[in-house]
């Protein structure tokens, strides 16, 4: 039997010395320091993937659980000086401050980006203020309820959700309820509501995925029947074992499960929604451990996919892609680049500190979707360079105390769970981000908390939410809440 830097015999993580698979993983060091748990985890590997090295290297060493192996308790972690920034307490207010922030600074440039917009559809110059404030009410209640539901209860109704959440979203193909906007099919109308279903089918992807993912890695080593075994017919038989070289079978529902949910966005010819919720299982993906090597492999054959069917084989998407990399032409400065365009008008015009607050030019019917997917364009030219950088910077602080949470966390779920946010709230908005400065083709996508829309912005609150819900189960923050 292996000894430890102590002399000690070595308790093995899948032999008899620890009570089950439900204990953290004790980690070894080949420099004599004493090792890191990560734990509790759902999976019977001993080997780290994923986001558990990055535990272990961001703790340089330090103890995750609660005590270290033979029982004595686990030291205090310092979070003195620099290491501040990683301290998971400070992180967790960090995060609701960074939210609230943001959410309130969106409310008071929606009623700025679209005034002149009410005005001439002949409403009251504050009805769009007053409609967002309704969805954000709506979205903080949703987001509280949330936060005070147990990370069990996510885990075990994600299916249920998930089933949900593509079924709505299918929906939008059917007539009488689905509605189009701006060439995209991704709208439900039930008599005075409308709502965008891809919205919440992202907040379930984010909560089911990973569930799926630790079954398919807890399942890894368990011996299956052929497909013969289950009376399936010969050739369906000789296609899985072809898929199978490739993926294993394990990880065949989590897969087909993200392949669905993106089909049933993809229908409604909705790329920038396609695009997020790609981004967030990738990550979920790549932090859950699943193998390198398929993820590469099913990462080139799917981009491959997405450029060969829905870029190239649309006109409109081509077009916008060559405005924005290539030189627009006299036809298209009032066509296909003239959003692009304004919005870059918008944030010349601003300088260094902006034109003031409400004396945006652009959003005079100038710039299309002032206050929707091109509200940074009318915060970087009335609240200039400045303005526009505090918006990146509480994203910035968002995306840090997201991650920062999440890789001190003891609970695989969670951890992931908080990855899958952090990608979806922070990517969408440096796409958006990018899509006004011009780095990337026009796609739709709003700002996360402050572009206009209400099933966004409740979606947003409501995985806000989710996340503070996570994080309360981090042993840290668990304690300081409690003192509280």
């Amino acid at each position: 039997m292996p000894s430890s830097p102590n002399g000690k015999p070595a308790r093995n993580a899948r032999s008899g010395g620890t009570p089950s698979k439900r204990n953290a993983v004790a980690v070894g060091s080949s420099r004599g320091r004493s090792p890191v748990r990560i734990g509790p985890d759902d999976t019977d590997d001993a080997d780290l993937k994923g986001l558990d090295k990055a535990v272990a290297l961001v703790t340089n060493g330090s103890p995750v659980a609660k005590g270290k192996p033979g029982g004595t308790p686990a030291k205090p972690v310092d979070y003195s000086g620099i290491r501040c920034l990683l301290n998971p307490v400070w992180c967790y207010y960090g995060f609701i401050i960074a939210v609230t922030g943001l959410t309130l600074f969106g409310l008071l440039m929606v009623f700025s980006s679209s005034a002149v917009d009410m005005i001439s559809s002949s409403k009251p110059t504050w009805y769009e203020l007053v409609t967002q404030t309704a969805f954000a009410v709506v979205g903080v209640v949703v987001g509280f309820v949330l936060a005070a539901f147990p990370v069990k209860g996510f885990r075990r109704l994600s299916m249920i959700a998930m089933i949900i959440g593509v079924a709505l979203q299918l929906a939008t193909k059917i007539p009488g309820i689905g509605s189009e906007a701006g060439g995209n099919i991704g709208w439900i109308i039930l008599g005075p509501v409308r709502f965008q279903p891809a919205e919440i089918l992202k907040w379930v992807l984010s909560i089911w995925m990973p569930a799926a993912l630790l079954a398919a890695r807890s399942k890894r080593t368990v011996k299956r029947k052929p497909l013969l075994a289950f009376n399936a017919p010969p050739w369906l038989a000789k296609v899985g074992k072809i898929v199978e070289i490739f993926i294993p079978r394990s990880y065949w529902v989590p897969i087909c499960g993200f392949l669905l949910a993106f089909t049933a966005v993809i229908l409604g010819h909705d790329l920038g929604t396609a695009m997020i919720v790609v981004l967030i299982g990738a990550v979920v993906l790549l932090v859950g451990g699943f193998p390198l090597r398929m993820f590469v492999l099913l990462g080139g054959v799917g981009a491959a996919g997405i450029l060969l069917m829905f870029v190239t084989g649309s006109s409109n998407r081509m077009s916008r892609i060559m405005a924005t990399y290539g030189e627009c032409s006299s036809e298209d400065l009032t066509g296909v680049c003239y959003q692009s365009i304004h919005g870059t008008y918008a944030l010349a015009s601003g300088g260094l500190t902006g034109v003031g607050l409400g004396n945006s030019r652009e959003k005079w019917n100038y710039l299309p979707a002032a206050h929707n997917d091109f509200i940074f364009a009318v915060i970087g030219e009335e609240l200039g360079f400045l303005g526009a950088c505090a918006v990146i910077l509480g994203f910035v602080v968002m995306g840090w105390c997201m991650i920062a949470i999440a890789v001190r966390h003891q609970d695989a779920y969670a951890r992931m769970v908080i990855m899958a946010f952090t990608i979806w709230l922070v990517g969408q908005a440096l796409v958006n981000i990018a899509v006004v400065v011009g780095i990337l083709p026009v796609m739709g996508l709003p700002m996360p908390f402050i572009s206009s829309g209400g099933t966004a912005l409740i979606m947003c609150l409501a995985a806000a939410g989710t996340v503070v819900s996570m994080a309360r189960s981090q042993t840290e923050i668990k304690a300081a809440v409690s003192k509280s």
